[in-house]
């Protein structure tokens, strides 16, 4: 049986962001809502979910990212408004969004879809949101109480700025403690 890593590509954030969203999260964890909330160091803005892969398309993504980011700049995004897939009234997933560095980050996001697709990898279906996951609603357990508690932060603006200088591979590990994610390559981005 052929060895398989499950991965994906993301773009990391730093330890200040990490604990704002921590912040964030346990404003939100008072409604008492059933939601599986991602560890504050887990979270990341995903630009494509690979799943289970081969070591040769490891380095296929790895030659890939490492072409990707020869093509960009360094550029800032900045995290703001909260929401909810598929709507506010009906959450599933509770997201954290951004209001800067969107389009250099769907450009990122094109340019990997393009290059993998090249290499044989399925093109993602779904219209690409970026977006940071918060939580994922498991029950409608305290639902109205979450609508309010996002609602209430719906304003959310983070006091930070981040410098995207990589993309990066990560593998993630599920355990039954939640998942592992360990980064196993960087792409670097041109610094400006």
């Amino acid at each position: 049986m052929v060895k398989t890593t499950r991965t994906f590509i993301a773009i990391a954030l730093n330890e200040q962001l990490h604990k704002e969203l921590e912040f964030l999260q346990s404003k939100l964890k008072t409604a008492d809502a059933d939601v599986r909330w991602v560890k504050p160091e887990n979270i990341h803005l995903t630009l494509k979910f690979l799943g289970n892969i081969t070591d040769e398309q490891t380095e296929q993504v790895k030659n890939s990212l490492k072409k990707i980011g020869s093509n960009f700049k360094f550029y800032q995004f900045h995290l703001s408004e909260i929401g909810a897939f598929p709507k506010i009234s009906y959450p599933r997933v509770i997201w954290v969004g951004m209001d800067e560095g969107v389009e250099a980050t769907n450009k990122i996001y094109q340019s990997i879809e393009e290059e993998l697709t090249k290499k044989g990898f399925e093109k993602e279906k779904r219209p690409f949101s970026p977006h940071l996951t918060l939580g994922r609603v498991r029950s409608p357990k305290n639902r109205q109480q979450l609508i309010k508690s996002v609602e209430k932060e719906k304003d959310f603006s983070s006091h930070l700025k981040l410098l995207v200088e990589e993309i990066v591979l990560f593998k993630s590990t599920l355990t039954p403690k939640g998942s592992i994610y360990e980064p196993i390559f960087k792409g670097s981005l041109v610094k400006t």
